[in-house]
């Protein structure tokens, strides 16, 4: 019994491990429209994008041609507070794991639309390894390689300008 004492002892996670997996906050106040700015998160690339309107207009233009636009599917589940339009909390913010559902390469943008000839006229987020992309929502584009929509994090807002990643919003 007492060589059973320190073996269970040490199947705790360390301060360091315990660090890697806690919660971050991000000020968002300084994030320009338009622009985004990237948190790290359990080891995790976190985009959180400031969108203007015209990139909200975006959206809706692009809900025939997304492969999931209500975020419905399993694989990479999107939490029922950000099944939107927005696939977010705020419509302006969108925050979502910068990591490609096909094979966990970085995607690269917002690009506009018009700048790449994968996006067409749309503008979004292209992963230039495999050629999927993404809309603004982080929704991948029907027949690409990414088999679903970018991860939306737990997240919630602790002011108007700060959110914390690795917590979902407190129930109303």
């Amino acid at each position: 019994m007492a060589a059973a004492v320190p073996f269970v002892a040490s199947l705790t996670p360390s301060e360091r491990a315990k660090a890697a997996g806690a919660p971050v906050t991000a000020d968002i106040s300084q994030i320009p429209p338009g622009e985004k700015i990237t948190v790290e998160w359990r080891g995790q690339p976190v985009w959180i994008l400031n969108r203007t309107k015209d990139m909200l207009e975006s959206l809706k233009r692009t809900d025939s041609e997304v492969a999931d636009p209500n975020s419905v599917r399993t694989a990479f589940p999107t939490p029922s507070w950000a099944r939107n339009e927005w696939r977010s909390i705020k419509p302006e913010y969108l925050v979502v794991v910068g990591i490609c559902t096909h094979l966990g390469c970085n995607p690269i943008g917002p690009l506009a639309a018009g700048t790449t000839p994968q996006l067409g006229n749309d503008p979004g987020f292209l992963c230039p390894c495999h050629g999927s992309t993404f809309d603004l929502a982080g929704r991948v584009f029907k027949n690409k390689p990414a088999p679903d929509n970018l991860a939306v994090p737990p997240y919630r807002y602790l002011s108007d300008t700060v959110i914390e990643i690795g917590e979902p919003p407190k129930a109303a």
